[in-house]
């Protein structure tokens, strides 16, 4: 019975990696920095660029200065780099769509926010929109209205938003990587009939509220925390939602705690949150010589820092776990992984060149 299982395993697992070698595999980036640094990226090992944030202006979407205009024609000139590359425009992000729950309930308003898209995809040369609606349906950013209806009016506002893109213009959302969301907030069915990606935010899953430490982007649930990404890929497949269109969240940055106890190495521990690190910047803030000590989670499949002088955390993806969930998107047949975001990778020897190069040695695989 063991080799049976074994076999069966290894044939899925063959399965899965002769459709990577069909298909094209996402590899999608946010980016909120400025227009100078962007020339300095790989944007070569990009499928897609994603420009956050563009927000609602009335009833229309808005880019809000000249320096985020220019940050978007620059991500345009980037196709000289990179002619495949696709440039989307990211409305919201947290704490950037206020307004949406009203605007969004109003069949006229989501009409003139669709034409308003066309307008400015249009005019920059861009080519699609990404909902960032932190959250319909459900309590997001503190202070922001939400109600049930907004269930219903995502549906609405995709399927207008469709009909005056055209099918040439891609639509994708960012969508919570928590369970509370994935049952209450979208309506899966009809929303992923129309959409071309759904951006899984597989991190903050221990958000900067929590007063208790965790793994804020993990790849497998632990028996002491159950939100991770393989948990909500699974609740997302079981809804129904095509594995074809999810594109799992990787983050390029560091969440951390203070006033952690000296207790399981500061994991699953009281705490209070600090900051976030870019990882660009780990080795001068979450270095050893400072006193972090580096730790894995083998079940969560991920890591975690602790410096017990300073009783201070700190939970991220890095080169290893970024492989890991790579390979596993891979082996999934999803469409691919995202991050939040480039502005915080290096230059050279950064996460995105590691996502490359799974991507690189799991083609090796198949090849074989």
């Amino acid at each position: 019975m063991k080799f049976k299982l074994l076999l069966l395993g290894g044939l899925i697992f063959f399965s899965q990696k002769s459709s990577f070698a069909q298909k094209p595999f996402s590899v999608i980036g946010y980016y909120a920095g400025p227009s100078t640094t962007l020339d300095s990226f790989e944007v070569n090992k990009l499928t897609e660029i994603i420009f956050s944030f563009a927000h609602l202006r009335g009833n229309q979407l808005g880019i809000m200065n000249a320096r985020d205009s220019a940050t978007l024609e620059e991500m345009v000139r980037l196709k000289d780099k990179n002619p495949k590359l696709k440039v989307i425009i990211s409305l919201g992000g947290w704490g950037g769509c206020a307004p949406c729950s009203d605007v969004f309930s109003s069949k006229d308003d989501r009409k003139t926010f669709a034409k308003s898209v066309k307008e400015i995809t249009q005019h920059f040369h861009t080519d699609g929109i990404d909902l960032d609606w932190e959250y319909p349906a459900i309590a997001g950013f503190p202070s922001h209205k939400y109600k049930s209806e907004d269930k219903e009016n995502f549906t609405k506002l995709v399927k207008i938003l469709r009909r005056t893109l055209g099918k040439s213009k891609e639509i994708s959302f960012a969508a919570g990587g928590f369970s509370g969301y994935i049952q209450k907030s979208i309506e899966w069915k009809k929303v992923m009939k129309k959409v071309d990606r759904v951006n899984l935010m597989s991190y903050d899953l221990v958000d900067g509220y929590a007063t208790t430490t965790g793994n804020h982007t993990p790849l497998f649930s632990n028996s002491k925390q159950t939100e991770s990404t393989d948990h909500a890929v699974e609740e997302m497949l079981a809804l129904g939602v095509p594995a074809h269109k999810i594109a799992i969240g990787a983050a390029f940055y560091a969440k951390v705690w203070q006033e952690v106890a000296d207790t399981s190495d500061g994991m699953y521990q009281p705490g209070k949150y600090k900051m976030g690190v870019s990882f660009k910047n780990f080795s001068k803030q979450l270095s050893a010589d400072s006193g972090f000590v580096y730790h894995w989670d083998s079940v969560a499949q991920a890591p975690f820092l602790y410096n017990p002088q300073q009783r201070i955390f700190a939970t991220f993806d890095d080169k290893k776990s970024i492989e890991l969930k790579t390979k596993y998107a891979i082996e999934k047949g999803l469409n691919g992984i995202m991050f939040w975001q480039l502005h915080d990778d290096s230059f050279t020897d950064g996460l995105l060149d590691e996502i490359d190069q799974a991507k690189k040695d799991m083609k090796t695989i198949v090849s074989k």
